[in-house]
């Protein structure tokens, strides 16, 4: 085979499919809505804020519908789901990845950060995940967003990895609640990717990020960040005939960083 031919193949990796992709308007999730619409995915991606979906969907340009919604809120979930059995009447791919954290040490934590990132990583995506089921037959594919900081002790940033932790154990159980049923539940846990919201909810100025970076860098076997198309590729990859014997379990990307 020729690599026109497996450039070929992977182009239409996912043609035909309906997939959802929720906090697809910017960072990981926007990689991937483009990753998929390029592999021939019919591709809906959600949001919070109709400006931000709106980019997104210029900048992906064809394939993609957005609609906007808050996955920690139960009736904006009906209605994405509402839409997309209107529009298809099945989905084939879910990649609960909307989320988001800020920094809080120790002694600082208050009751509305708990709440609000609870409410989000953990809240939302059992109940996207639930909520998404009925329109989910046999070959489907879930891919959960994690994060390596379920496994560190990162100062400052205990609940967000609180969080993800949770996640992973979810997917271990929904593994085995989806049993006989030929739905695959995954996890992947990016390492460092840059994104929008490390300005905007993590407070990072471009010097803070530049000497992170820096430490990334000397830290990782690789010697760098990801780019948010790298997880993308991945998360394409757990969504594929091609991960089609693999389900809960965690695919660390994050170049070796938590592997030395």
């Amino acid at each position: 085979m020729q690599i026109s031919d497996l450039t070929n193949l992977h182009a239409a990796r996912h043609t035909g499919k309906i997939a959802l992709i929720t906090g697809g308007s910017s960072g990981i999730g926007l990689a991937t809505a483009r990753r998929l619409a390029r592999e021939g995915a019919i591709v809906f991606i959600t949001g919070r804020r109709q400006s931000e979906l709106d980019k997104a969907t210029a900048d992906i340009g064809h394939g993609v519908t957005a609609i906007q919604g808050d996955v920690a809120v139960a009736a904006d979930l009906d209605r994405i789901f509402t839409t997309i059995r209107n529009a298809h009447g099945r989905l084939d791919i879910l990649f609960a990845n909307a989320g988001g954290g800020e920094f809080a040490a120790l002694g600082t934590i208050t009751e509305a950060q708990v709440d609000k990132y609870f409410g989000i990583n953990v809240k939302g995506t059992l109940f996207t995940v639930q909520k998404a089921l009925p329109l989910m037959g046999k070959g489907s594919a879930i891919v959960v967003t994690g994060s390596i900081a379920a496994n560190q002790g990162t100062p400052s940033f205990g609940v967000y990895a609180a969080t993800k932790a949770a996640l992973r154990s979810f997917v271990r159980t929904w593994a085995s609640d989806l049993k006989g049923r030929d739905i695959r539940v995954n996890l992947i846990a990016p390492g460092v990717v840059v994104t929008p919201a490390y300005k905007s909810e993590l407070g990072m100025s471009e010097r803070d990020i530049e000497q992170y970076l820096v430490d990334v860098a000397n830290r990782t076997p690789l010697g760098r960040a990801a780019s948010a198309d790298e997880m993308a590729k991945a998360m394409s990859f757990l969504a594929s005939d091609d991960a089609s014997y693999i389900t809960g379990t965690e695919l660390v990307v994050d170049g070796g960083m938590t592997q030395i």
